[in-house]
């Protein structure tokens, strides 16, 4: 993408359209397969951990500005991965991430997960 503002991409639609011609402008359609998109999102979220890698708990709340760039950019490549995928699933990530988030509060509710980090099946059934 051509160098741009923060500001000219405002929300999750403008992403996606953004991408789109990205894409397009590049002949990448054929690429971009729902198949290769995961995967190269799985190889993007993998390469997020190569800035914590050796870094103890407490130093990866205190990055480098350096660190934060790499994390910054990681966090970017993701994200464009995803959205790219969603939009050829036809999947509306705020509407998807919404409806998880329902779900994950009816399996995780506040009383049984409260200040632990079990998975929700093996929270206790009181």
């Amino acid at each position: 993408m051509s160098a741009m503002s923060s500001h000219e991409i405002d929300s999750l639609n403008t992403l996606r359209q953004r991408i789109r011609e990205f894409a397009e402008a590049r002949a990448w359609e054929r690429y971009h397969t729902p198949k290769n998109l995961a995967m190269a999102l799985s190889v993007e979220a993998s390469e997020l951990l190569e800035p914590f890698q050796w870094l103890t708990a407490e130093q990866s709340l205190d990055l480098s500005p350096e660190q934060h760039e790499a994390v910054r950019q990681e966090i970017a490549d993701v994200l464009i991965y995803l959205t790219r995928l969603a939009d050829l699933l036809d999947i509306d990530l705020l509407d998807a991430a919404a409806d998880k988030l329902a779900i994950n509060a009816r399996k995780y509710p506040v009383e049984k997960a409260h200040g632990n980090a079990l998975k929700y099946s093996d929270l206790s059934n009181d």
